[in-house]
């Protein structure tokens, strides 16, 4: 009988680590997008990136996504080619047809996605498909700490019949 009550309790505590969304990982970080136009030169993304302290630029035109601009971009894209980031437009090294995901896809969801197409940031959409937000492989990391301790303490609590 106690075996079949840790295994419920550890059941429920693994599907609450499973159940951990985006909009978890929105509400603690914030909906706030940095983005540019695809018209600006990289070194006028790279600039805003350093101000944000971000990787990662969303670009935006008429409202809508229309690609995404990151570090790698510019280390892969535009240093080892050769090309000149005050010279060169965001739109010429930007990633088009961007895999969004939304603030109900799971956490578990986010990491397979960037560990198998091995990109670092994710713009979150809503129903409209709206951008509301976007987080990064650090954000999901951070998730997945926070979910993983406070499992630890609810199996401590359980263990020693601690309230």
């Amino acid at each position: 009988m106690l075996f079949l009550a840790k295994t419920v309790i550890f059941n429920r505590l693994l599907n609450f680590y499973n159940m951990a969304k985006v909009r978890d990982i929105l509400e603690v970080k914030g909906y706030a997008v940095y983005s540019v136009e695809p018209t600006v030169t990289v070194y006028h993304a790279i600039e805003r990136m350093c101000e944000k302290n971000i990787g990662g630029l969303v670009i935006v035109e008429n409202g809508k996504m229309v690609g995404i601009f990151t570090e790698r971009d510019y280390a892969r894209k535009l240093i080892l080619k050769g090309k000149s980031s005050k010279d060169t437009l965001i739109n010429e090294l930007m990633t088009q047809n961007v895999i969004t995901v939304t603030p109900e896809t799971t956490i578990e969801e986010c990491m397979w996605l960037m560990s198998d197409k091995k990109f670092r940031h994710l713009p979150v959409v809503n129903e409209y498909d709206d951008l509301v937000g976007v987080i990064s492989i650090s954000d999901v990391v951070r998730n997945i700490i926070n979910e993983q301790k406070s499992i630890i303490q609810h199996l401590e609590h359980y263990i020693t019949g601690a309230q």
